[in-house]
């Protein structure tokens, strides 16, 4: 018997992304994917790959250069830097893993309900959408670190709340489109709920997307915590963090030790470029698919 050919409903778009999305690229977004799973790696494994104590400093290799017991040298306080950049990428990645995750899920949640809904409910989502746009994301995180201390827990969340407009406004963009399109209409005639379409039928087609801006925000999440962690109202030593071992390292480096500063600095500015390689790569083949 000849298979009977997929109907509207089988048919949805986005069918098999997960599979499919990654295969299409080239050797720049490769080698950034790579990267990112070297540092994943690194975060999950770093107690057992640190040679040292990142926490412990040797005031008799203070500031010392590369050497065999030293592969990067130490800081102003002892401290091997190369076991703190391992140890560092853990909660430096912590961080934006925790904004973005919070900042995504609540995003879809508004983004949904608003798209979805329309009318009376999308404008008022609207307008309290624009008032959250107008504080800055490192803004709100200071001020969160005013009224609840310094720390890693108070500016991920006041960041997530910041970043979280931007999956909204995307995800509600992406839902006023779908819900027009023909699988959503056969859905609904068929007698399903409809909370059960728009979450069960709809968001997985939109979910490509959403992930590839949520790879775009990583990065800047990253690059905004380590910023603050270099301002000193982040991560507090000795716990390892690449902000703070930046701010550390600036009297090394001004005594003509810069591995301290430049190490910490290269792997942020490596882990940011390649996050916005990888998301604004697969964001543009996803348009691209949607285009032909």
């Amino acid at each position: 018997m000849t298979a009977a050919a997929p109907t509207a409903l089988q048919r949805r778009p986005g069918t098999g992304w997960l599979r499919r999305g990654f295969l299409a690229h080239g050797l720049l977004f490769r080698i950034s994917l790579s990267l990112l799973l070297l540092f994943v790696l690194v975060a999950l494994f770093a107690p057992w790959l640190a040679p040292h104590d990142p926490t412990v400093g040797d005031f008799a290799t203070v500031m010392a250069g590369p050497s065999a017991d030293h592969l990067l040298g130490t800081d102003q306080g002892g401290h091997d830097t190369f076991s703190a950049l391992l140890e560092g990428a853990r909660t430096s990645l912590l961080g934006p893993l925790g904004v973005v995750v919070f900042s995504s899920l609540s995003g879809i949640a508004v983004g949904l309900w608003s798209g979805w809904c329309g009318g009376h409910v999308d404008a008022v989502i609207g307008r309290v959408l624009d008032i959250l746009f107008a504080f800055p994301s490192l803004l709100l995180a200071i001020l969160a670190v005013a009224l609840f201390g310094k720390g890693l827990g108070a500016p991920v969340l006041a960041m997530a709340i910041a970043y979280l407009p931007y999956s909204a406004r995307l995800v509600r963009g992406l839902t006023t489109q779908e819900k027009t399109r023909t699988y959503v209409a056969a859905y609904l005639v068929q007698g399903h709920a409809p909370a059960f379409v728009a979450v069960r039928r709809l968001l997985p087609n939109i979910a490509p997307t959403v992930l590839a801006q949520s790879t775009v925000n990583f990065g800047y999440a990253l690059l905004d915590l380590a910023a603050l962690s270099f301002l000193g109202l982040g991560v507090q030593p000795p716990t390892p963090d690449w902000g703070a071992m930046i701010n550390q390292a600036q009297t090394a480096l001004l005594a003509g030790r810069p591995l301290s500063a430049v190490v910490p600095a290269a792997a942020v500015v490596l882990v940011v470029v390649a996050f916005n390689v990888v998301g604004e790569q697969y964001g543009d083949q996803l348009a691209g698919r949607e285009t032909r």
